[in-house]
């Protein structure tokens, strides 16, 4: 029964005076009023090291049996130990009668320290809270993307630890007993990676600089002590998300780079206090948007590689068209305004739009974090802008000067910026020509855009084409659109100033295999020549072996634990 029932109308007992749990102390206690005898009594119950010392001897049977502290604490740590080792979040129990003196006092205005004291002890209470089923492969997800995962609890130590290895976030090879035991009979000593927050707190910022790795697990943690873990992340160059839910963690949510309160058990301190509410209190979620944060960002790269060079492909074939000149020493334009606009229109927004919703690749969490100087125009964006914009601009003006001069006479006509006329045909139908390598080949470079390094036209990839409908129904739609403007009667001579080719169509073809087959030389010396885009730092790299170990693990019968 807990305290609704007990201290109903129905029940003997009545609540009199209630000292709430304190993260500085461990503990709580409620003075209760027994009905039928008339007597208080003090109940309390917190961390062992902490109630411990408020007791003077322990219930043994019908008898009290009188101990000093430390032999208390010394009859109790091997039962807490061997509780704590199976997970248990162990709470010990005490109890005492108040005296005559006591009740008469107003015990909302005593002290706790002077109530808190000479108590006996009754016993010890073991927790089963299992973790969720997927916070084993959450956590390896994160060593998989080269982000470290860190517990910092207010559990007994040992009990941290082995909650720890249940999730993954320790390895056998990071296991340590406990070996000693401080002054107060709390173990600390457990090894580089899991302390309890005595001890944590003990270092000063040098050595904690100092040591190899920061610790995984902090047991006994209180509100100082995650303040002082994540400045020490900071000072090692580490971008911080903090998860909480109490009041209690409200200074160390708003001291992280994202502060993550729970959004079923949180309170509106912790709320107010961090940049997101986890609606559904899981990690697994926080993991998923991490993968979904990666996606978008891939996205927007990409939707940027190919709108910009897309852009500079037609400036490359503007700029150089303008030393086409007819007889009376104008310009005549590879493209006419109206054809520019058509272009934009359908090489633009569509396939820019599509990649804006292209799923995340099965790899996307093999890559380790970023860097934060690292913007969204890195090095090897701006040079696929300048490689894929020079290329398809050139090949299209190219093309404008194959059918001009190449494979036809050079006789530019006359006013062909104007209208049609005869001495224009040529001249319009080179138009045609470039209108259609230039649509064509953006409209296929989308595809390039997909995969920043990875090849895009071989035969596996080409299965996959219709992968993004939305991508495959854009080229498709502008395929179609780019036929229509070149061959509708009126539509291509009277607005777009260009006219449907016919042989032409061979130089179109050759033109895009040129530019499909120079993308994938291209990204093939990228892989070659170029550092991967995300170079993993010594501990990711081990976070990332932890990953692949595991995986390799499970795939044999089961998951190393």
């Amino acid at each position: 029964m807990g305290k609704p029932t007990l201290t109903n109308d129905d029940n003997q007992w009545k609540l009199v005076c209630e000292y709430p749990f304190d993260s500085s102390i461990k503990r709580m206690s409620v003075v209760a009023h027994n009905a039928i005898t008339g007597e208080k009594v003090l109940f309390l119950k917190g961390a062992t090291e902490r109630v411990v010392p408020c007791c003077t001897g322990r219930q043994d049977g019908e008898q009290v049996s009188s101990m000093s502290t430390d032999d208390l604490q010394e009859y109790l740590d091997p039962q807490i130990q061997e509780m704590a080792r199976d997970g248990l979040r162990v709470l010990s129990i005490a109890y005492r009668y108040l005296t005559p003196d006591e009740e008469s006092l107003d015990m909302n205005k005593t002290d706790r320290e002077e109530v808190e004291v000479n108590m006996t002890f009754l016993g010890l209470v073991g927790i089963y809270d299992p973790p969720r089923p997927e916070s084993l492969p959450s956590v390896m997800e994160c060593y998989r993307a080269g982000i470290q995962v860190t517990m910092l609890t207010g559990d007994h130590p040992e009990t941290a630890a082995a909650i720890a290895r249940q999730v993954g976030i320790l390895q056998d090879e990071d296991d340590e007993d406990i070996d000693g035991k401080s002054g107060e009979h709390q173990a600390i000593s457990l090894g580089p990676l899991v302390m309890t927050a005595r001890e944590f707190d003990r270092l000063s910022d040098e050595e904690i600089d100092a040591l190899p790795e920061l610790p995984h697990v902090i047991a006994r943690c209180s509100p100082d002590t995650k303040v002082k873990m994540i400045e020490a992340m900071h000072r090692r160059n580490g971008i911080v998300a903090m998860t909480g839910d109490g009041v209690n963690d409200s200074p160390s949510l708003k001291f992280a780079d994202v502060g993550i309160a729970m959004g079923l058990t949180g309170s509106d301190v912790a709320k107010q206090a961090s940049e997101i509410i986890l609606t559904d209190d899981n990690f697994a979620t926080i993991v998923r948007a991490i993968r979904e944060g990666r996606r978008v960002f891939s996205n927007i790269q990409r939707f940027c590689c190919v709108l910009v060079s897309g852009n500079v492909a037609e400036l490359v074939c503007l700029i150089i068209g303008l030393a086409f000149r007819d007889k009376f020493g104008e310009t005549v334009f590879p493209l006419s305004p109206v054809a520019i606009l058509v272009n934009n229109l359908l090489t633009g927004t569509p396939p820019a739009m599509a990649l804006g919703i292209e799923k995340a690749w099965p790899t996307i969490m093999d890559e380790p974090p970023r860097s934060p100087s690292s913007g969204l125009f890195t090095w090897e964006v701006q040079g696929d802008i300048i490689f894929y914009g020079f290329g398809m601009g050139l090949l299209s003006i190219s093309n404008f000067w194959l059918v001009m001069n190449g494979f036809g006479d050079g006789n530019m006509g006359e006013e062909c910026n104007r209208g049609y006329s005869e001495s224009c045909d040529l001249v319009f139908r080179a138009r045609g020509t470039v209108f259609a390598t230039l649509t064509l080949a953006i409209l296929l470079h989308a595809y390039n855009c997909r995969r920043i390094r990875g090849p895009m036209w071989n035969w596996h990839m080409i299965k996959r084409v219709h992968e993004n409908r939305f991508l495959f129904g854009g080229v498709i739609c502008g395929t179609i659109l780019c036929l229509l403007c070149m061959y509708v009667p009126g539509l291509n001579t009277a607005v777009l100033k260009m006219k449907g080719i016919s042989w032409e169509w061979g130089i179109v073809l050759i033109t895009l295999l040129v530019f499909l087959i120079l993308s994938e030389l291209y990204k093939f010396a990228k892989r070659k020549l170029y550092k991967p885009m995300s170079v993993a730092t010594e501990a990711q790299g081990r976070l990332q072996r932890i990953w692949t170990e595991n995986t390799l693990a499970s795939s044999t019968g089961g998951l190393s634990k």
